[in-house]
């Protein structure tokens, strides 16, 4: 195995999620690269039982990059486009998500200037497409983190999640809106929201909360505040029946795919980078009506020099159509057994094989 580093973030948010559980993996396997966090922060507050061996790995990984990292050896960086022209190695590998149809001059020349891999086939087709060498390999299941737990949360209801940070992307409104319509003030059912957006202000968050739900109020409606420890957002998780998965540009899917892979139900827009994982033996599909732009102008801003492109949408009925097929699973089988095959078809293990299988290029 010949030498490589690490440069990506470390902290609570989903980049970082997806850098530990690279990292945990690559010290269980005795490695000993070069780390280089992101931003210079090292933030391990959500995560629990971190063990005190790893702890220091990290810690000595981190120390020595200075004094021993040379600009030769390949690193493998986590990070979006923007940003990722910087490099501490002449030979970087990047490993990134992109949620659009479309890329810009911009993304499409510091893909050239890596050897890039994408978390989906799709944002693989869109640059590949634009002329640009780049695969996609997949993300694998957080074991360390997420897992079943036994036990009935809210007793005698069917509980739809919802996930995600509060954006236009995620089609978080209409989602809301369409199950209220459906299921709202119905004693049997139950949607939990986890939608805390810390990029957003509270106000404007809560403020834009509400125009979803046009100031009504409904006693089957659960918003959940911010989850600050993986513990609790595993029992969160855990606590649902059904997932909502509806993004309308989507890298992954991780809150979705871990949910899934524990043995929840799940529905799930068939499109961009949830066609990774989910299919009709784990999940209940919803076909998407067409595309329609991203922008609004929070998160994705017209003529900017990155994120720029359309999203998916799909119609009320199909989505309305989706819930109730999965709730008809549900009642037949309440652990969703194919789903629990994603635990063992996308392993952590298999990820990481492919990054330093993709460094060898290199030499």
């Amino acid at each position: 195995m010949r030498d490589f580093c690490v440069n990506a973030p470390i902290n609570s948010v989903s980049f970082g999620q997806v850098t530990l559980a690279l990292l945990r993996e690559i010290f269980s396997r005795g490695l000993e690269p070069c780390i280089f966090p992101i931003a210079e922060q090292i933030d391990l507050s959500s995560e629990d039982n971190v063990q005190e061996e790893f702890k220091s790995w990290l810690k000595s990984c981190i120390e020595k990059r200075h004094g021993k990292h040379r600009r030769d050896v390949p690193a493998i960086k986590l990070w979006h486009i923007n940003g990722s022209l910087e490099s501490v190695s002449e030979k970087q590998l990047l490993f990134t998500f992109h949620e659009t149809d479309n890329c810009t001059e911009e993304e499409i020349n510091i893909c050239k200037n890596n050897k890039v891999v994408f978390s989906s086939a799709y944002s693989k087709k869109v640059f590949s497409e634009k002329g640009v060498d780049c695969n996609n390999i997949d993300l694998g299941f957080d074991s360390h983190n997420f897992k079943a737990k036994d036990g009935a949360y809210i007793k005698d209801k069917i509980v739809f999640n919802l996930c995600g940070k509060l954006e236009k992307r995620k089609n978080h409104a209409h989602v809301i809106r369409y199950w209220l319509k459906k299921y709202g003030n119905q004693k049997d059912y139950v949607l939990q929201i986890a939608v805390n957006n810390p990029f957003l202000k509270k106000e404007i968050f809560f403020q834009y909360l509400n125009e979803i739900l046009e100031g009504k109020s409904y006693y089957n409606l659960n918003i959940l505040p911010e989850m600050k420890k993986n513990s609790v957002y595993n029992d969160f998780l855990n606590s649902g029946n059904i997932i909502l998965g509806m993004s309308g540009a989507e890298g992954w899917g991780l809150p979705e795919f871990q949910s899934t892979a524990i043995g929840k139900h799940s529905v799930i827009l068939n499109a961009t980078g949830y066609k990774q994982w989910a299919n009709e033996e784990n999940s209940t599909l919803v076909e998407p009506s067409g595309k329609q732009p991203i922008y609004d102008n929070t998160f994705f801003k017209e003529g900017g020099q990155f994120n720029q492109g359309n999203m998916y949408k799909f119609e009320e009925d199909a989505f309305i159509d989706g819930c109730e097929k999965a709730v008809e699973k549900f009642k037949a089988n309440k652990i969703n057994q194919e789903g629990l095959n994603i635990q063992k078809n996308f392993p952590i293990s298999k990820t990481v094989d492919s990054l330093l299988e993709k460094i060898k290029d290199f030499e």
